[in-house]
């Protein structure tokens, strides 16, 4: 059993849930490439897409971390990373998004997606530079 001041929990699937608290340790700062399920409760095709991501998980989770996120209790992530609808799966690597996939894809999509995280974890660090700037409201 957790407790609220837990910063994430893990399922028997490898499957890591987190929430705002914890997203900036378990993915912008993460070494390891990370896949990120974001759902919401009582969405159909979250659960419908679950077991897949849970078998990958499994599958494939000593090459990269596989995180869920409740977009309902989470608004200010979902906001930052424009998540318009549920699920959407996307691929991070150095924290920054490199795929993403939105809906009750094709597990077999998703599948390809999350071994291409995999295969392309080294290069991508190297093909992205991070721009630095700090928003304001004062142009």
């Amino acid at each position: 059993m957790t407790t609220p001041q837990d910063e994430s929990k893990q399922t028997e699937h490898a499957v890591i849930e987190i929430h705002h608290m914890a997203w900036e340790k378990n993915v912008e700062k993460a070494a390891d490439p990370v896949v990120v399920m974001f759902y919401s409760p009582g969405c159909p095709h979250c659960t419908a897409m679950t077991p897949y991501f849970e078998e990958y998980a499994t599958d494939l989770g000593e090459a990269i971390v596989f995180v869920r996120i409740d977009v309902t209790a989470n608004p200010w992530i979902a906001e930052r990373y424009s998540i318009m609808s549920t699920p959407t799966f996307a691929v991070f690597c150095t924290g920054r998004p490199v795929a993403q996939l939105v809906g009750a894809v094709y597990p077999a999509l998703l599948r390809k997606m999350i071994e291409e995280g995999i295969a392309n974890a080294q290069e991508c660090a190297g093909q992205s530079t991070v721009i630095d700037y700090e928003i304001t409201g004062y142009g």
